[in-house]
């Protein structure tokens, strides 16, 4: 499996039984998506910031529901969560997303903006790879994340949605949420690539660069 940033909060995940675009950012992000294709969009929620779906070619289904889905070998699970931490009344509802390929699982919050509940924890617990807003605003910020980080128990997190030289949206720094996580210095790499013989033992946090 290959995963490689997009910006914002899309990313591109390639396995063997399909490639998977989450939530398209138009340009007004500072973001610039070309020559993507995918076979499925999944999208957590409709805010004109995660939806640009005309970014995507090659799409066969777009996922923006919750519950279970299985498309072309690869299985999602859309979990109801909400986007802030007033059951939605602020921003509205959220979904994250559970992707299942290869033996891994890939899970994909969204715009979450609130400590999960107990029955949530429940639906994502045994995720290998957990894809987190940390930049705060709109979403949990680096203390809220560190706390999931540490309630969902992934072997591998990649943080997501925070202000790079690039982003035009107003977020926390990434360093907040390195800070809450323990770690002083990093070295950011264009993609991670995996199997599930190779996911480590314990949670490693993994920077990935913003792929224009």
């Amino acid at each position: 499996m290959e995963i490689v940033w997009l910006g914002h909060s899309c990313f591109r995940i390639r396995g063997r039984e399909a490639v998977v675009v989450t939530d398209p950012c138009p340009p007004s992000t500072g973001y610039s998506l070309s020559k993507v294709t995918a076979d499925v969009v999944t999208l957590s929620h409709d805010h004109d910031d995660h939806t640009y779906l005309k970014a995507v070619t090659g799409q066969r289904m777009v996922v923006r529901g919750p519950g279970e889905y299985e498309v072309e070998g690869a299985f999602f699970t859309g979990i109801t969560t909400y986007h802030d931490g007033r059951n939605g009344a602020v921003q509205g509802k959220n979904l994250a997303f559970v992707i299942e390929m290869e033996e891994i699982s890939v899970c994909h919050l969204g715009d979450l903006g609130h400590t999960p509940t107990p029955d949530q924890v429940e639906e994502m617990t045994g995720v290998d790879v957990l894809l987190i807003p940390v930049g705060g605003h709109t979403t949990i910020d680096g203390a809220a994340a560190a706390e999931v980080v540490s309630l969902l128990e992934p072997k591998l997190v990649v943080p997501m949605h925070y202000q790079t030289d690039s982003a035009k949206v107003e977020l926390d720094p990434l360093n907040r949420f390195l800070k809450e996580m323990g770690i002083n210095s990093f070295e950011s790499q264009p993609k991670l690539t995996l199997t599930k013989s190779s996911l480590p033992e314990e949670t490693q946090v993994v920077v990935l660069d913003y792929k224009r």
